[in-house]
């Protein structure tokens, strides 16, 4: 499913009097809603689905695949979703 199916999707739920565009901006304020809560409280928990938390990856020795020379990679930021027992079950 993308962004787009995603919204569709909204829209069928939510009824036949929800516009293709009151779905689009549902959509986007709850992602909007989780990046901000993740940026400002490292994790976003919700019951049921899951939660996204910022991980922290180290800095590490990679190779350059095509000359196989060493490289450093940075350490960096990342989002990571862990899911819950619940969405787990469903699968």
């Amino acid at each position: 499913m993308n962004k787009g199916e995603l919204i569709e999707s909204v829209q069928e739920a939510l009824g036949e009097d929800t516009s293709k565009k009151a779905a689009e901006e549902a959509v986007k304020a709850v992602l909007d809603s989780i990046s901000a809560g993740v940026q400002k409280d490292g994790s976003v928990q919700l019951l049921g689905f899951g939660t996204f938390e910022v991980r922290s990856r180290a800095a590490r020795t990679g190779r350059n695949p095509k000359t196989g020379e060493a490289i450093k990679i940075a350490a960096s930021k990342t989002v990571g979703f862990k899911p819950s027992s619940a969405l787990k079950k469903s699968l």
